[in-house]
């Protein structure tokens, strides 16, 4: 079983999946990670994470190790994230090992969540069921900057809010793998539902779905 989770920054599609990945018994990658481990190698080379040929470089060094880098979490890092994402070179190396981890999840699982961007239209497009988890921009900055506070940073919300902004438009107009719900995705607004109301109407639409995959016999 494959379930893809796709969304903008913040929106928490990260916690929606591990959820999902927990209560299934299924395997869980935050692509995302991928793509900020990219930037932290581009950024530790003292390159320059927009230029195509030092992000190309940077994705060609990528293994499944670096997801575990605390570094991944900084918000510089995010802000590149999002820079180097938009260069098809980078997407393209990224996009083998990410159907390969569909396909062949570690640790014997009998499935993968993968939440990205990309996952439902472009990764994983034939998904068993597909989730796009958004909110509106100020609830998503409120969160990234409550986080960003909790952690022992000095945020400024408006600052973050800007960037916010600026993140979303680079993913949703980039000419590679724009962020789009796919067509057969249920898009789950949580700007006003907690963790466990999101699960909630996550599960429930995944149940669905594989019913109606899976009809019952008789």
């Amino acid at each position: 079983m494959i379930i893809a989770i796709d969304g903008p920054a913040a929106a928490g599609k990260g916690t929606l999946a591990r959820r999902l990945a927990r209560h299934y018994g299924l395997a869980h990658l935050d692509t995302g990670g991928l793509y900020r481990a990219v930037a932290l190698h581009a950024l530790e080379s003292g390159g320059d994470p927009a230029d195509p040929a030092t992000a190309a470089a940077a994705a060609q060094r990528i293994r499944a190790d670096d997801l575990g880098d605390t570094r991944l979490r900084e918000e510089r890092v995010a802000a590149a994230a999002s820079v180097v994402a938009a260069i098809p070179a980078v997407r393209e190396t990224l996009l083998a090992f990410q159907r390969d981890f569909a396909r062949r999840p570690p640790g014997g699982a009998a499935g993968a969540v993968l939440d990205g961007r990309d996952i439902g239209t472009v990764i994983c497009p034939d998904a068993d069921a597909k989730l796009f988890v958004t909110a509106s921009t100020e609830a998503r900055a409120e969160r990234r900057w409550r986080e960003l506070r909790e952690n022992g940073g000095n945020a400024i919300y408006e600052r973050v809010l800007q960037d916010m902004r600026d993140r979303d438009a680079r993913d949703s107009e980039r000419r590679a793998a724009p962020l789009v719900p796919a067509g057969d995705a249920f898009v789950l607004d949580t700007t006003a539902l907690d963790a466990d109301a999101a699960f909630a109407a996550a599960l429930d639409f995944i149940g669905r779905k594989l019913a109606g995959k899976h009809p019952p016999k008789g």
